[in-house]
């Protein structure tokens, strides 16, 4: 039998505080979001007495938690106090991971080509603009280009992993936060951002190749319960399209897949044609990969989080036995127990 055993531990200007109790602990962690959140809640009050933890933190304030059995903790979550609530009888310390950083306002920039305004020109003392076309100025920009400036802009002691360096023939942040500037790639290319809190990395690679580690799950031994249904590739049917607008305003659009069943329509910021039909193929690559849809339980062992390569067997179904990705994990800690809730997507390989 195992023995429940968690650490949590804040960090601030007055040194480190460690909590002494807890009723619960979520944490949440997605390719498809940018921030990892957690939640810790305590009682509202201990021993009739009301618990003070705004007197020793607050927003900002850096948090560690620590998970495990037996005294083997495992890290697993980074991050900063966001929020402190009290509802319903329980104090809520909301916790987000690096993106809490990235929030803040950022200075205004123009990246890439730029169209020059026509030249007037006089005929016969008359003013006109001439028919020609002025030439574009300016080279391209890049994903990577434009996320090292976002870091620039908040601390420069992150570092930055682009593993999905699309180009963009132009990209403006104006009166924007960090966020919302690795929102808007995020959204467009449909890369996967997250941050590597302990090397401080901001990371963004195509979705489904960053290999975060190995685990095994069979259904028949460490899967508690399972909501997963089974997709091979005969079951799908998708049609994709992306449009981008050039700098000289001609509409580029690039459709990939088969009509009649699933259709996706992404709008994406000024990119060349080479770089839409690399966005359309991929989302197209990816939705049509066999996989899993839903979710499965299992305990805090073996450790998995996303981009995690997870190895999925079943006795009764040995044809969809195989390496999954891991898309998303929801981890819930209580006296209760502790719970691993994990999202496999694509299937890598058999």
């Amino acid at each position: 039998m195992y023995q429940l055993n968690w650490n949590i531990n804040f960090k601030n200007k007055q040194g480190n505080w460690k909590l002494g109790i807890l009723a619960e602990c979520i944490i949440e962690k997605s390719v498809s979001n940018l921030a990892d959140t957690a939640t810790v809640v305590l009682p509202e009050a201990d021993m009739n007495k009301v618990l003070k933890v705004q007197d020793s933190i607050g927003r900002g304030d850096e948090i560690t938690i620590d998970l495990g059995y037996d005294d083997n903790l495992v890290t697993e979550f980074i991050g900063y106090v966001k929020e402190i609530t009290t509802n319903d009888s329980a104090l809520q310390i909301l916790c987000e991971d690096a993106l809490f950083l990235f929030r803040k306002g950022i200075a205004d920039r123009f990246f890439g080509v730029k169209k020059m305004k026509k030249k007037k020109s006089k005929d016969d003392g008359d003013e006109g603009e001439s028919t020609e076309e002025p030439p574009a100025v300016g080279k391209l920009t890049s994903v990577k280009e434009v996320a090292q400036y976002v870091i620039s802009q908040i601390d420069k002691s992150y570092k930055l992993d682009c593993k999905y360096d699309i180009p963009y023939e132009r990209f403006t942040i104006y009166q924007a936060t960090g966020y919302d500037v690795l929102a808007k790639i995020q959204e467009e290319t449909g890369a996967d951002i997250f941050f590597d809190m302990k090397t401080k990395t901001l990371c963004i690679y195509p979705a489904y190749t960053r290999k975060g580690g190995e685990a095994d799950y069979s259904m028949q031994h460490n899967i508690e319960t399972s909501s997963l249904e089974y997709k091979s590739a005969e079951d799908r049917k998708v049609e994709v399209t992306v449009e981008s607008v050039g700098v000289s305003g001609e509409v580029i659009s690039k459709t990939v897949g088969q009509a009649g069943g699933e259709k996706i329509t992404k709008k994406v910021g000024r990119m060349s044609a080479a770089a839409v039909k690399i966005i359309a193929d991929t989302e197209y690559k990816n939705k049509m990969a066999p996989g899993y849809e839903g979710t499965f339980d299992a305990w805090l062992i073996p450790y998995v989080e996303p981009s995690y390569t997870i190895g999925i067997y079943d006795d009764d179904y040995p044809y969809k036995d195989g390496k999954y990705y891991t898309e998303s994990v929801t981890v819930n800690f209580s006296e209760a127990g502790g719970k691993r809730t994990i999202r496999p997507s694509i299937k890598l390989s058999k």
